[in-house]
């Protein structure tokens, strides 16, 4: 077991919690435990609980920490993922569902994990599939970051919308969105990035009981100033959540320098 992780300042913008902490690490064990304890409130309360994952390396410390957490009957989970590219299937290296399954859902075991099919040969008939699954029951706990531009799961500022009728769509990506996963080493070059990609929609992500998200590192500053700074707008989709009453949004020294001028750097 890691340190109780030393929190640096906590402070609440609109309904948003925000925590800031010295380090990547920190910041991550934080979110890691207190997913954990979410999940076994939930499992204390009900037979089943339903989680959301998000997949990217900015995901890496908190769920290696929630995979080890003690204490969760995983076999009373269900699980679900944001997004995923369209054209990769469940196996594929850079697929979402890869990651999760390798960085979760292998050494954890849940109940029953539910994939986007990114290979699914009629997309539309998947977007509708996977919208029935999410909406057979409330989603309990949804855990997400927040993209270089903004984004909120896959919705971009060109596309998101805050009162979207649908629960799963196709979106185009933004070039700022795919350049990211160049920059997060998801593929090694921008023509290697799929240019379309199933996401769950803002009004799906805002249904959760309780959004956990994870935003560290020096490639976020910006977007994390612009999120809590600048009015609530589909131009920053993830300011969103400053209106969801039970979200906390967890960073580092690097995520957070801009709206934490004064804390200095460990």
């Amino acid at each position: 077991m890691h340190d109780a992780p030393r929190l640096l300042h906590t402070w609440t913008i609109d309904q948003l919690r925000c925590e800031a902490y010295p380090t990547r690490q920190a910041m991550g064990v934080a979110a890691g435990r207190a997913v954990a304890n979410a999940l076994r409130e939930a499992l204390a309360r009900q037979h089943f609980c339903r989680i959301v994952l998000a997949s990217a390396p900015s995901q890496d410390e908190f769920l290696a920490e929630l995979a080890s957490a003690p204490g969760i009957d995983w076999r009373r989970v269900t699980a679900f993922h944001l997004d995923e590219y369209v054209g990769l299937g469940t196996s594929h290296p850079q697929a979402f569902a890869r990651y999760l399954a390798a960085h979760l859902f292998d050494r954890v075991q849940p109940g029953i994990v539910h994939y986007l099919n990114g290979a699914a040969t009629d997309a539309a008939a998947e977007c509708s599939r996977y919208a029935t699954l999410l909406n057979e029951a409330s989603l309990d706990i949804l855990c997400d970051g927040i993209g270089e531009n903004g984004h909120l799961a896959f919705n971009d500022p060109g596309t998101a919308d805050f009162a979207d009728p649908l629960t799963v769509k196709i979106v185009a990506l933004e070039s700022a969105s795919r350049e990211q996963q160049v920059h997060d080493r998801c593929f090694p070059t921008l023509s290697a990035v799929p240019t379309h990609a199933f996401t769950l929609t803002i009004p799906a992500v805002m249904r959760a009981r309780q959004i956990f998200c994870i935003v560290p590192g020096p490639t976020k500053t910006d977007a994390v100033w612009h999120v809590l700074t600048e009015p609530i707008t589909p131009a920053w989709p993830s300011s969103i959540l400053r209106h969801h009453p039970s979200a906390t949004l967890y960073g580092d020294l690097n995520s957070m320098a801009r709206v934490l001028p004064n804390v200095s750097h460990e």
